[in-house]
């Protein structure tokens, strides 16, 4: 799998990233609690893994959770990581008839032990699967994956030589190999349902040249109509990528 970006004909993302935005402000409103929210919400991460596949896209990254709802109250949290390491080794068949290979992104170790083994064994029943992956955003942050990524290429230094020559050097496409996202296309679609409109600490790098999408429509009641409409919206977009819409269209030379 290549790790281009997409290019400026493409009507189709091949990595779609979402913000699972709502859950709570469904449950409010149907008098449930939050982790039934939460619970409902879990059943729609099927139903978008498949509607992305038959569409044909490669890659659907999920904000499950993240860097900052660790300050949720602690009850909300447990139950997270309770459902979260219940219903994921259920979707293992499901996902290895549907090809979908599931991945991580974000410091996984300080999850609890119980959510970390469902991971692990989800990942591993998974791992040759390969007409969609699904990434998981756990215990993840934009700012936090940056600040890392600086960590590592600092402690690439052995000296005054090194670091000239490790600066010398420094570009996009090697600071981008110090976040761990080998495995992962940059973003070409960001959604994110609930009504808010901004990104939260999601993918800072890699949505550089992302095309957003906000829908006022809760994650528990996010349909199929909603999925392909933001699919239509992006097709409807010029991404020029910095060049010129005359540039594109071959109406002038690049150079």
């Amino acid at each position: 799998m290549g790790l281009s970006m997409t290019d400026e004909g493409n009507t189709l993302p091949q990595h779609v990233a979402i913000i699972m935005d709502g859950n709570g402000r469904w449950a409010k409103a149907q008098g449930l609690s939050r982790v039934e929210g939460h619970r409902k919400g879990a059943g729609r991460v099927r139903d978008v893994v498949e509607w992305a596949s038959d569409a044909g896209v490669k890659q659907v990254s999920l904000y499950a959770f993240s860097t900052e709802n660790w300050k949720r109250p602690k009850s909300e949290v447990t139950a997270l990581m309770t459902l979260m390491a219940t219903l994921l080794p259920l979707e293992i068949k499901r996902m290895n008839e549907r090809g979908a290979r599931l991945l991580t992104l974000g410091d996984t170790s300080k999850l609890p032990w119980i959510a970390r083994k469902a991971l692990d064994k989800t990942c591993k029943a998974t791992e040759n699967n390969s007409n969609i992956d699904v990434i998981l955003c756990l215990n993840y942050g934009g700012h936090q994956e940056i600040l890392e990524g600086v960590k590592q290429f600092c402690a690439s230094f052995h000296d005054d030589i090194s670091k000239t020559e490790a600066l010398k050097h420094l570009n996009e496409d090697m600071f981008r190999s110090l976040l761990g996202r080998d495995h992962i296309l940059p973003v070409d679609l960001l959604i994110r349902t609930g009504g808010e409109r901004r990104i939260s600490n999601f993918h800072l790098w890699d949505a550089a040249y992302a095309e957003l999408y906000f829908t006022d429509r809760l994650w528990p009641e996010y349909n199929k109509t909603d999925f392909h409409a933001a699919l239509d919206d992006f097709a409807s977009r010029e991404r020029r990528f910095g060049r010129t819409s005359e540039q594109l269209k071959g109406e002038i030379e690049d150079e």
